[in-house]
């Protein structure tokens, strides 16, 4: 005889999804601050997009810049509630800071349950920090909970911190190297793609991320 426990119905693993974006004053240049803007959009509606009964996409949104301020426009929260900030860049990159704001919010079980999956947490920046870093990325990658992310980047020109973006990712591939405002695009479609992925995956936090095939709007590659 079946009991009551068969018929209930087990409620959404949260998946969340940590983007953090670089608005310091470099990124005025050659329309990248305009081309984020627009690209972040546009990966908040794609997400929206996705329907899953088994698991609850859930979105937060970081920004650094300014005199070495790291914000929190939107907390996690289900992507019904995400409404995106218009960036306008000036100031520092403190890339130390921001992993740092990112560890908290992950090793926070009030607000990422134990029974979430894993997060996806990305950088985008095409600067040299302006802080420490080093004991900062030491304790993300190797501590708690945040170790277990899948850890996702694009280095935007050459005066990216590049050396800091190939330790942060969580595999070589994962990192992206862009050199206009129109390959920003392309990379939010690739992590778009790879939020789908663990989305539709029977196994979210075992899913090896692919960057091939994705679309592009001249049918150019992007730059690995």
């Amino acid at each position: 005889m079946a009991s009551l426990n068969d018929f209930i119905i087990q409620k959404a693993r949260q998946l969340p999804v940590i983007v953090a974006v670089d608005r310091s004053g470099s990124m005025s240049k050659n329309g990248k601050i305009e081309a984020l803007n627009l690209a972040l959009k546009n990966f908040v509606n794609s997400l929206k997009e996705e329907k899953s009964d088994k698991i609850e996409i859930q979105l937060a949104l970081y920004s650094f810049g300014g005199r070495d301020e790291v914000s929190c426009e939107n907390e996690l929260s289900p992507l019904s509630c995400i409404e995106c900030k218009e960036y306008t860049a000036s100031g520092r990159t403190p890339l130390g800071r921001t992993i740092n704001a990112i560890k908290q919010l992950i090793e926070d079980r009030t607000k990422i349950p134990s029974r979430a999956y894993a997060p996806t947490v990305v950088i985008i920046t095409d600067g040299e920090s302006t802080d420490e870093t080093a004991q900062a990325l030491a304790s993300f990658k190797n501590e708690g909970r945040s170790s277990k992310a899948y850890r996702i980047a694009m280095a935007i020109g050459d005066d990216a911190d590049i050396d800091f973006l190939k330790s942060f990712v969580s595999e070589p591939e994962y990192l992206v190297m862009g050199e206009s405002a129109s390959d920003i695009k392309q990379f939010f479609k690739f992590v778009t793609m790879s939020v789908s992925q663990r989305t539709h995956s029977l196994t979210p936090d075992s899913v090896k991320l692919s960057v091939q095939n994705v679309p592009t709007d001249d049918d150019d590659e992007i730059i690995l």
